[in-house]
């Protein structure tokens, strides 16, 4: 899959899945506009796909900060020459939790949601008429707690990521017919940095948890990602690809 000449914007792209997501474009050919919060690891993401030899462009942004959000759109459309973005991935995302009766439950949901949720919504709206333009394509990062929850004290979590998916639906039946696709990628557990943290014993029983016995790695994604930008994908929109190693099915 060659992405040579296209222009695609990553958020969330300092580590993981992000990370993974915007390297594997680099590597078919892609113009790569990184963004996220950690300049450290930002750089390192950049360095990674300028060896690909990429053309990347790296913002520092905070996508729940309509000032940032608006300000990288102006640098990122200038940077790729007014021509635009070709493919948008919502990457960036949150997973804080709370008892819906703990004391910050509301301050917790308020986070989540302009992060996972309505910072999809601002930065969608501000790419459209490029994304239009160049009858580009969409896809939003979800989870399969838009499905079902998996844990207890994930209620902002789950609800914001059934309100991307369904977001994503009822864009894509808006965008169609402007030759605009729109898709979600739905993971379970995934090797990403916060996982790092916890230790090989706890991520082998989050791996118990899955049908496959195992947790999937960011690449693992990144290439689902690349197939649904693709022109292999161009008869899809508006639908949801799990990849959870069935996690689900191991609830049933």
């Amino acid at each position: 899959m060659s992405f040579k000449n296209k222009v695609v914007l990553v958020t969330g792209a300092s580590s993981g899945i992000g990370a993974a997501i915007a390297s594997k474009f680099a590597e078919e050919g892609a113009s790569v506009i990184i963004v996220g919060r950690n300049e450290t690891k930002l750089k390192e993401v950049e360095a990674k796909c300028q060896r690909n030899g990429a053309k990347v462009l790296m913002l520092i942004a905070d996508v729940t900060k309509d000032n940032d959000v608006v300000k990288m759109m102006r640098v990122a459309i200038t940077w790729s020459g007014h021509w635009g973005i070709d493919i948008l991935i919502n990457n960036a995302g949150i997973a804080e939790t709370a008892d819906i009766w703990d004391e910050n439950a509301m301050e917790v949901y308020e986070r989540v949601i302009a992060t996972n949720l309505r910072s999809v919504v601002f930065l969608t709206h501000l790419a459209v008429p490029y994304l239009t333009k160049n009858k580009g394509n969409i896809i939003n990062i979800s989870s399969i707690g838009s499905f079902a929850p998996l844990s207890t004290g994930y209620f902002a979590y789950c609800a914001s990521k059934a309100g991307l998916d369904n977001f994503s639906r009822a864009i894509a039946l808006d965008l169609a017919t402007k030759g605009v696709r729109v898709n979600t990628v739905n993971p379970g557990p995934v090797r990403t940095d916060g996982f790092q943290t916890v230790g090989e014993e706890e991520l082998n029983k989050f791996g118990a948890m899955t049908a496959l016995g195992r947790i999937s790695e960011p690449d693992e994604i990144a290439d689902l990602v690349l197939f649904l930008a693709s022109d292999k994908a161009k008869a899809i929109t508006g639908s949801s690809f799990v990849s959870d190693n069935g996690t689900l099915l191991k609830r049933n």
